[in-house]
């Protein structure tokens, strides 16, 4: 890619992609520009990458052709306001704020702009993240493509209709935080059995990857997977009915549609 690309915002999610990003080699470190309010944060990311770092904003708005706006949904509208006026005219804006919309950036900008709105993930940071993008009608195929390269950087892409945005929130945005709550629960029951902690944390984790991977590779139903495993009066039927009997799949659904809920509620 030959646009330089700024972020505003380096904590959890500007720097799980800003990882992904320089660790696939998609840009070298005089394309990126990041800002962040912490000079610790700044001053890590230069010295791991050698990207241009700076606590102005505005500095990394001047400079960028793609900008990502990683900072927290209610700082977007302190910081457009602040960098509205320096952005390049035909900058495209990259939101990954959940709650904020197409309209919304455009309100606040006070113009029509360029807008990508996306919804990756933390695993970003390994190379594995899921990510959705919706765009603005101002967008041509070209630029949508180069978004589409940077977040294939660092994992897989679909393109969705903005009005999905909060199924995809709750789906991929967020579920990180339930894979990590399962696989923590999976090592206490490992514990609890005599398993050291550090080795039930492998063995879990590398069955909740091997799984997944299992899924898309495959391309087969999860349904007939999980059938494959258990076998009749076995020990994974027995687990699959006390998962059943204490609400596991229904506590999963009722999570996303409250992660929804709320994903709606931000856009109010």
């Amino acid at each position: 890619m030959d646009r330089v690309v700024g972020f505003i915002g380096n904590g959890n999610m500007g720097s799980a992609m800003i990882h992904g990003i320089m660790k696939a080699k998609l840009l070298n470190a005089e394309q990126l520009y990041v800002s962040a309010v912490h000079e610790e944060s700044l001053q890590e990311v230069k010295q791991m990458y050698g990207v241009h770092a700076a606590c102005d904003n505005v500095e990394v708005a001047k400079a960028s052709d793609i900008l990502v706006l990683a900072v927290k949904p209610y700082q977007y509208e302190t910081v457009i306001e602040e960098i509205k006026d320096a952005v390049k005219k035909e900058v495209i804006i990259v939101n990954i704020a959940a709650g904020k919309s197409i309209e919304h950036i455009n309100q606040m900008f006070g113009r029509e702009m360029k807008v990508v709105k996306a919804m990756p993930n933390t695993p970003a940071f390994v190379g594995e993240a899921m990510s959705a993008l919706a765009y603005s009608e101002h967008v041509t195929p070209e630029e949508l493509e180069h978004v589409i390269s940077l977040f294939q950087s660092f994992g897989k892409v679909e393109i969705v209709a903005e009005g999905l945005m909060d199924a995809v929130t709750a789906v991929s945005g967020s579920s990180p935080a339930y894979v990590f709550m399962f696989i923590e629960a999976m090592a206490d029951g490992a514990v609890a059995l005599g398993m050291p902690r550090k080795q039930a944390y492998t063995f879990a984790g590398q069955a909740v990857l091997g799984a997944a991977k299992m899924l898309l590779e495959s391309g087969q139903h999860p349904g007939k997977l999980k059938d494959a495993v258990c076998s009749p009066q076995g020990t994974t039927i027995s687990a699959v009915q006390k998962l059943e009997e204490c609400g596991f799949r229904s506590s999963v659904i009722q999570a996303m549609l409250a992660c929804a809920d709320k994903s709606k509620e931000m856009q109010k």
